[in-house]
């Protein structure tokens, strides 16, 4: 891992939040649309972008790869990680790693959601 690699995924990330929240608020002001259905069109489109770098970038030498995938899109959307690691999880080890992997993220992800704001009001 080399310091070009590593800025070129910070600008990337950088590049990707802002997108992020440039979507949020353009959704919200054209639509009133509350901050879920934001996340949901992030989270498709980041998906769907993920998708289209990994089947183009990946295996490619350079920082691009890194920079869009982990960079861009993993600042614009974590969703679409996780929806790579599914999909991976499915292809390499089966439906039943894949769907425990499915229902543990969302499921434990949520507990501990509730648990640190739990935490944070016992404070």
């Amino acid at each position: 891992m080399s310091l070009v690699t590593l800025s070129a995924v910070a600008l990337g990330g950088a590049v990707g939040a802002v997108a992020r929240y440039l979507v949020h608020q353009g959704l919200t002001l054209w639509h009133g649309a509350a901050a879920a259905w934001s996340t949901l069109a992030v989270n498709v489109t980041g998906s769907f972008l993920l998708g289209l770098a990994v089947a183009t970038l990946m295996g490619r030498p350079g920082v691009l790869a890194p920079a869009v995938t982990v960079g861009l899109l993993g600042a614009f959307t974590t969703f679409s990680a996780f929806a790579l690691d599914a999909v991976t999880l499915f292809k390499d080890r089966g439906i039943p790693v894949a769907a425990l992997y499915v229902a543990l993220s969302v499921s434990l992800s949520i507990l501990a959601f509730v648990g640190g704001t739990a935490a944070q009001r016992g404070l």
